[in-house]
């Protein structure tokens, strides 16, 4: 594969896809890289950069927490559900309405449990995610290849667009102990402070050939 990475590789995509359908999540595989801050929205944290090709991140996400609804800089994002459940919500990129704002057309709501696997791509058009629950975090696992930093998120009500930074957090740059890690793999509504256990995921062992 070229420095594009996945590119124009449609037939790629579909085998990157077919990988995380197959995977079972298993929370000793991932827990060491749920790290969430009390009071965010959601945490970034990098997995592997994979030389430059793409990123694989795990997202925690805080209960009743959504993201913007955002574009992904021309990137495929590939996401996965290891724990919880989100709902993605679909927008078409913003048109000019008769009175000359730019008005975003909701195109559906889904329902995404736990090893659910959802692709994303601007030409299909923006989404939103959003950690529905008040009684637990979620977690999911993202690829995106090119990796990027900076996208755009964009306002539901006129469809006005701001670049927003996206950078994950390396785990390694958290400090000695990091708030917030998820030391509990049977349960990901308890947070702790103290640093877990490292263990050889097999999440960093899905390596791609791009």
């Amino acid at each position: 594969m070229g420095d594009q990475a996945l590119g124009d590789d449609l037939k790629t995509v579909r085998k990157v896809k077919q990988l995380m359908q197959a995977y079972t999540s298993q929370s000793q595989d991932w827990v060491q890289h749920a790290v969430y801050h009390e009071g965010a929205r959601y945490t970034r944290n990098l997995v592997d950069d994979g030389n430059g090709k793409y990123n694989l991140l795990i997202l925690v996400w805080g209960e009743n927490q959504s993201s913007p609804i955002h574009d992904h800089a021309g990137s495929h994002c590939m996401m996965k559900l290891l724990a919880g459940e989100l709902n993605e919500d679909l927008f078409a990129w913003p048109k000019q309405s008769e009175n000359g704002d730019k008005e975003l057309n909701h195109k559906r709501t889904a329902a995404l449990k736990t090893n659910s696997v959802a692709y994303m791509h601007d030409n299909i058009g923006l989404h939103r995610i959003a950690n529905v629950s008040s009684a637990q975090k979620a977690v999911s696992l993202h690829l995106y290849s090119p990796p990027y930093d900076i996208c755009k998120s964009f306002n539901e009500k006129t469809g006005a667009s701001v670049q927003s930074s996206c950078a994950a957090e390396r785990l390694t740059k958290l400090g000695n102990e990091p708030s917030g890690t998820i030391c509990q793999p049977h349960s990901i509504t308890t947070i702790k402070s103290s640093r877990c256990q490292q263990e050889t995921s097999s999440i960093t062992s899905m390596k791609l050939s791009l």
